[in-house]
């Protein structure tokens, strides 16, 4: 997984978890793509302090991930539900209505995610 969507990724799962100080820092570095020491002058700290501080909140994140899972059974989920819309696909008959309600509730379940 691209190291970028994996870390945007565990911080739509866990971000609130993190302290707000913390998420302001990690939502700088990771999607307004600030550089250390525009964030460092920015909040007032040093630039090695915004490493560090970034290099915790990947570690927590992670941490979360290996003791709850939730970004692996989403992308499981995911999975699952593209392979019910691709074998629904080719029903024929009586059948057809049936595939075609299974497709499209599979459909709203993958746009909620």
């Amino acid at each position: 997984m691209d190291r970028i969507f994996e870390r945007a990724l565990l911080y739509d799962f866990y971000g609130e978890l993190l302290t707000p100080h913390q998420q302001n820092i990690f939502e700088s570095v990771v999607f307004e793509d600030m550089s250390l020491g525009e964030i460092a002058q920015e909040h007032g700290i040093s630039r090695q302090g915004v490493h560090d501080l970034v290099k915790r909140c990947d570690r927590g994140l992670l941490e979360y991930e290996e003791k709850l899972h939730l970004v692996k059974r989403f992308s499981d989920a995911k999975e699952k539900i593209g392979r019910i819309v691709e074998l629904t696909k080719d029903a024929g008959g009586c059948e057809k209505d049936r595939m075609e309600l299974i497709r499209r509730l599979a459909a709203e379940l993958l746009e909620e995610w």
